[in-house]
């Protein structure tokens, strides 16, 4: 696969900046260093290098910048529960390249185990994870009123879509991936509008992927056809940021990190124009992403305080969409299962697996040998049942 170079390493970098601070570091860290990748293009690095970037993809300034999420003051709780025995779990995690897994169950933790090195301090990148936290500041930002409606017209929050393929584009539209709008997803072709969209040199006085998106062609009528689209979720960041007028990952402090009682912060890497990049690369703690499941399992509920419309994850969970693949379809950024379970995904498997009549939260982090295309996600699938029917076995 073709790279997309910028010039000097990362080590190389460091190192010009200053010796002192290389020296200072640990073993680890500088081995950390060593294996980092030398390019952007998450999708054209080896595996040792990801495993390095996964988790330090905020840290290094010459690969992204990001915004801080602060934690909250009150963590939420987690006690342990009585511990669940999943047979074959250490083959299990081996073949998923497995860093964190986090299981939480009636609001207790009933299997935490990581891998690769990683450990629950630490914070691991979600990849498209981040679009189920978008959507849902969607939600919030009509729960505080600046949003109107779902049926409002993309373009009216976002003008430098007027004109475009967009104009009679809705926020549901968006949230469900139905805008008919042509792109192309796939992970594995550099030329694709996932690959390119980032790297675009955005039009003067644009956000770098209103100015790409504007000007892709129309494929379908406007909500009739379901097609992946990560750059609509990117879109979706720059509505609620402008809607609200404030960054997405200080809105995201404010309405669901800190009420969720999220207990470590948490990093979103911010585009060419400095919006946060809502489709994706939101860092966190396993924890902290299996809070998020709770978070959900609450209904939006955060104390006393309802953050998003009391019916808000009752629509975002729902099937809107078919996506061709039987028991399955996608809601407001959200894969769902006719058995009224819930999962938001991201590429080389990070994952966060909600089923609302087990009270059951699964959030993993891994990095597989592929973005999607390998086994590792039907064997993904695979343990979620495997964990549902343990519960029902009473285990």
């Amino acid at each position: 696969m073709r790279k997309r170079t910028i010039g000097l390493s990362v080590l190389g970098a460091l190192l010009l900046a200053g010796g002192g601070w290389y020296a200072s570091l640990d073993q680890e860290t500088r081995g950390l260093l060593a294996a980092m990748p030398t390019d952007r293009d998450v999708l054209s690095w080896k595996q040792d290098q990801r495993d390095a970037a996964f988790r330090a993809m905020d840290r290094l300034p010459v690969l992204a910048k990001a915004n801080q999420i602060a934690p909250s003051p009150q963590p939420l709780a987690l006690p342990e529960g009585r511990p669940l025995a999943i047979p074959g779990i250490e083959a299990y995690m081996a073949g998923q390249r497995t860093a964190g897994l986090v299981i939480i169950q009636d609001g207790k933790v009933r299997f935490e185990r990581y891998g690769l090195g990683f450990d629950s301090q630490g914070r691991w990148t979600s990849f498209s994870v981040a679009k189920s936290f978008t959507s849902t500041l969607v939600g919030a930002a009509i729960q505080d009123g600046y949003i109107k409606s779902l049926d409002d017209k993309v373009s009216q929050y976002i003008p430098g879509l007027r004109g475009s393929a967009y104009d009679d584009v809705s926020i549901r539209q968006l949230l469900t991936m139905s805008s008919g709008v042509a792109w192309n997803e796939d992970y594995e072709d550099p030329n694709a509008d996932v690959a390119k969209f980032n790297n675009a040199k955005p039009e003067d006085g644009l956000d770098a992927t209103v100015s790409y998106m504007r000007h892709l062609p129309r494929a379908h009528p406007p909500g009739e056809v379901w097609h992946y689209n990560t750059g609509e979720t990117n879109l979706i960041g720059v509505l609620v940021s402008s809607a609200t007028n404030k960054p997405l990952s200080q809105y995201l402090q404010e309405k669901v990190w800190q009420p969720a009682g999220m207990e470590a912060p948490a990093t979103w890497l911010l585009g060419a124009t400095g919006h946060e990049i809502a489709g994706c690369c939101l860092q966190a703690a396993t924890r902290d992403f299996a809070r998020f499941g709770l978070f959900v399992l609450a209904n939006g509920k955060a104390g006393d305080k309802q953050i998003v419309p009391a019916d808000w994850f009752a629509m975002a969970t729902r099937k809107q969409k078919d996506i061709g693949r039987p028991g399955k379809g996608y809601g407001f950024q959200w894969w769902t299962y006719d058995d009224g379970s819930v999962a938001a995904q991201g590429i080389f498997g990070q994952g966060i697996f909600i089923d609302p009549k087990r009270e059951l939260v699964i959030a993993s982090n891994s990095d597989w040998t592929r973005a999607s295309m390998g086994p590792e996600p039907e064997a993904r699938e695979a343990f979620y049942k495997q964990v549902q029917a343990l519960i029902d076995a009473g285990g």
